[in-house]
């Protein structure tokens, strides 16, 4: 499978991931959910490690494409607002951790392969 339909797919099921906490918690943005800081965002690392693996060399990606996939969830859920900027910084903050694990993950896939 290629980068891009990769990359489509981890979007498609990371928005149905953060929608469904969304859904699940009666919120509007996933990080107003009562587990999000001790459920939700540390499942992300296990889904962004999981993905890594697969997107091998690049796995970086998917660490960023599950984190920023909570952006269209929250513009569909809550629509156009001031607050927009404030988190989009929030997101690319919670997105660094995330994004090292799958380019950890993905390094060692590509490791594994190779050795």
């Amino acid at each position: 499978m290629s980068t891009g339909l990769k990359s489509l797919a981890l979007l498609v099921g990371s928005a149905l991931y953060w929608q469904s906490i969304c859904w699940l918690n009666g919120v509007t943005e996933p990080w107003d959910a009562n587990a999000y800081w001790r459920l939700w965002y540390p499942m992300s690392f296990g889904l962004s490690a999981l993905a890594g693996i697969s997107f091998k060399p690049r796995g970086w990606m998917a660490g960023a494409i599950l984190t920023f996939a909570q952006l269209p969830v929250m513009w569909l859920n809550t629509g156009p607002s001031f607050l927009w900027p404030v988190g989009v910084m929030a997101t690319s903050v919670l997105a660094v951790p995330v994004v090292g694990i799958s380019a950890l993950t993905g390094w060692c896939a590509v490791r594994a392969r190779s050795g």
